[in-house]
């Protein structure tokens, strides 16, 4: 559902990403670790067509996304680091917007939209304007909009930056559910306790090179090697 194949990319002398060789099957979880600058959100930003790649290929559910790109974002949900909204869109007026641009069946739109709502718990807020809402609040809406056309591919950044408990249980829960449902999740997160509680497959990424790649299963055996402790494997492959 997701291939990566030799991806690098290059701002003038240095090397965001380099070589980047990746593949994701239907319905995998996959977590995207690195410290800053390691080449995150580069990478991310090449998935979801915002960056040219300077060479390598990127597929999206069967379509590469230079040749192909409308039909290689249409199964995508984006979910970006830094949730934006239009201040003046109440947001159920951003979620119609948002369905307008995933050219969803007029007549299901209302429908989906509620759902939505209800599967993020944004109750009345959804008719207030956005320039009202909290980071979270912002957050919840995005990931919503996201999840309007059942994407067959979520590419999210950071998603629990700025929730609260309540709320990223609520995340946490959908994206498992989607994962068991065949969706393929890439995932960037700093947050270690996260990508061990969700994750299938981890990758750690330094200075735009993947050090690391391998099941949740076999990170467990190689923290034995260490104190058993997630933040010491990351620190010691990333030091």
């Amino acid at each position: 559902m997701i291939k990566l194949h030799q991806l690098t990319k290059t701002f003038g002398s240095f090397t965001a990403v380099n070589n980047l060789s990746l593949e994701l099957k239907q319905g995998e979880f996959f977590g995207f670790l690195g410290p800053n600058g390691a080449g995150k959100t580069t990478t991310i930003k090449m998935m979801t067509g915002l960056f040219a790649p300077t060479s390598g290929q990127i597929i999206i559910n069967g379509f590469d996304i230079q040749k192909n790109s409308f039909e290689a974002k249409l199964a995508t949900g984006f979910i970006p680091d830094q949730p934006f909204l239009y201040e003046k869109l109440t947001g159920k007026e951003f979620l119609f917007f948002s369905a307008g641009l995933y050219k969803l069946n007029h007549g299901m739109t209302s429908e989906r939209i509620e759902e939505v709502i209800d599967m993020l718990e944004l109750g009345s807020w959804i008719d207030r304007r956005a320039e009202d809402y909290s980071q979270g609040m912002r957050q919840r809406v995005c990931i919503a909009a996201a999840l309007l056309h059942r994407p067959k591919v979520m590419v999210v950044d950071e998603p629990m930056v700025g929730l609260d408990p309540r709320s990223a249980h609520v995340v946490k829960r959908i994206f498992k559910e989607l994962s068991q449902q065949g969706v393929t999740i890439f995932m960037s997160t700093h947050s270690l306790p996260v990508a061990e509680e969700l994750c299938d497959r981890i990758g750690i990424i330094k200075d735009g090179e993947l050090i690391f790649n391998n099941t949740i299963e076999a990170l467990h055996d190689y923290k034995q090697q260490f104190d058993g402790k997630f933040e010491s494997v990351f620190l010691e492959l990333t030091k």
